[in-house]
């Protein structure tokens, strides 16, 4: 019984990757549990006025926290950022 639950798990496992690989949204979110798990990804973080000033670039290993209050939020080198009605670039390295 044991082994036979064992097959199937694996055969749904199996079907599982097959049908969302390639999938985009997938991949997002694999990416995004990633991020959170190992404490962020590699990035690059440009934070600009309205106006298209730019306020401050951060670098390093960084997870962005998005929250529904607008602002976003980022924790770097033990010290927490939050910026509110910015406009901020987060690019991948």
């Amino acid at each position: 019984m044991k082994k036979q639950m064992i097959k199937i798990a694996a055969v749904i496992a199996v079907f599982s990757s097959i049908l969302f690989a390639g999938c985009a949204s997938c991949d997002r979110e694999w990416k995004s549990c990633n991020s959170n798990v190992n404490g962020g990804l590699n990035r690059v973080v440009n934070v600009y006025t309205h106006n298209g000033e730019l306020i401050a670039t951060y670098e390093g290993l960084i997870d962005i926290d998005d929250n529904d209050n607008g602002s976003i939020m980022f924790d770097l080198d033990g010290k927490r950022y939050v910026y509110y009605n910015a406009i901020v670039e987060v690019i991948e390295k």
